[in-house]
């Protein structure tokens, strides 16, 4: 059984990866709701542990288990059994996790950043105050009484100011609880799902009557968008002799960065050694992007994002339905003034600064919901250029996400 599991987390990303590019259904799912929708079907199907297994040993029995580990008592079968499964589980969303920053950065063009067109660059900064203002004023009126809710709220800044992978890496580094993040994430998805539909068939005309219209010939050639989205969505090429070759590369250096990382974390007090060694690997896979022969490496942000995938796939496996099932009205009402909040005052903040509506659209959705939807919105809007400066605000994100998610627990606290 745990060989089995051990090549289920391995594996079947890949088979999410070939039924998403295999059918334009699953496509519009995502990657990574398809993941956390297996995960947990086969982590409370019994395949895993069995009833009888998990009403020997509970989550609450688990920490005794643990103890009695620490103090060399002996484990009966089932302690044992179960103890082996979190272990493996454990280590797997860890390790997938610290793996995938530096390869979702190492193809960052971080200079290009700098050139993107400043109305771009601005409505991505005002998105990004827009969800650091919902988020605080939120906490305080939905999450005060609600235990770790400054948890919720790290999750909610990582995610709408990068996306998945951050609220992957806030999870690692701040130890939440595996139902609290799934809870978060599936009430995300829901409420996320409302707005892109919003996004993709009135923001436009609602945004016409106060902001202006964007004016054409301003962002990238229809040639050049198109062969980045091409790239951003295709797999293909990965196991390639020359690719794969140069990705093992990458996957090296990246357990470098995570050693690296790691190190760093010791000299700090342990309270604090988990989100030091986040903050450290996001910062080393910034700096080594800058490095043209990590940057033009191919295909290392697909790769980033198949860890994520494995990722999904164990924290789902290790989450209980029964108890998500227990819906939280605070968090779900939280999570919908937070998304809806972000989106009025983005407006609002647009009009002030005379931001034109398509620019306003696109980089709410490349924060908000994810890079990988630009596209999706931009040909909605019949404007393809401004894809690329939509996906490098989005890109933008995924590298500041970390920093503002985990400052956003410590201040809340």
């Amino acid at each position: 059984m745990m060989v089995y599991l051990i090549l289920f987390y391995i594996f079947f990303p890949a088979v999410i990866l070939f039924l998403t590019q295999k059918f334009s259904v699953m496509n519009k799912i995502g990657a990574v709701l398809i993941a956390y929708f297996f995960g947990l079907i086969i982590g409370n199907s019994g395949l895993i542990i069995s009833e009888e297994r998990k009403a020997n040993i509970s989550e609450e029995h688990l920490k005794e288990v643990i103890d009695k580990i620490k103090t060399e008592e002996t484990l009966n079968s089932d302690e044992l059994y179960k103890y082996t499964i979190y272990q493996i589980q454990d280590k797997f969303s860890s390790i997938s996790v610290l793996l995938a920053i530096p390869l979702l950065l190492f193809s960052a063009d971080v200079k290009r950043w700098f050139k993107v067109a400043g109305k771009t660059m601005l409505s991505g900064l005002l998105v990004t105050i827009a969800v650091l203002i919902t988020v605080v004023s939120g906490y305080f009126i939905f999450m005060q009484d609600v235990e770790n809710g400054n948890q919720v709220s790290a999750l909610l800044t990582g995610i709408y100011t990068g996306g998945t992978p951050n609220g992957a890496a806030i999870k690692t580094a701040l130890n939440i609880n595996n139902d609290l993040f799934i809870i978060t994430h599936t009430y995300d998805m829901l409420v996320c799902t409302i707005f892109i539909l919003l996004a993709l068939t009135v923001f436009q005309r609602f945004g016409l009557l106060f902001l202006p219209k964007y004016k054409t010939g301003t962002g990238n050639s229809e040639k050049e968008n198109d062969e980045l989205i091409a790239e951003l969505e295709n797999y293909d090429g990965i196991l390639k002799r020359e690719n794969f070759l140069h990705l093992l590369k990458a996957v090296g250096i990246s357990l470098l960065i995570v050693i690296v990382g790691v190190i760093i974390s010791m000299i700090v007090p342990k309270d604090f050694s988990t989100v030091v060694a986040i903050l450290s690997i996001t910062s080393l896979g910034i700096g080594l992007a800058l490095i043209p022969k990590i940057n033009k490496i191919p295909k290392t942000f697909h790769v980033g994002m198949y860890f994520i995938l494995i990722f999904s796939l164990v924290v789902a496996s290790m989450g209980d339905l029964t108890s998500i099932g227990n819906i939280s009205a605070d968090i779900f009402l939280y999570v919908v003034f937070v998304v809806f909040g972000i989106t009025i005052l983005t407006f609002i903040f647009s009009a002030i600064f005379k931001i034109d509506v398509d620019t306003t659209i696109v980089t709410m959705t490349s924060l908000i919901f994810s890079p990988p939807f630009v596209p999706v919105v931009a040909a909605k809007l019949k404007n393809k250029e401004i894809i690329i400066s939509g996906l490098t605000v989005g890109i933008i994100g995924y590298a500041i996400g970390n920093y503002l998610g985990i400052l956003m627990a410590y201040v809340l606290k």
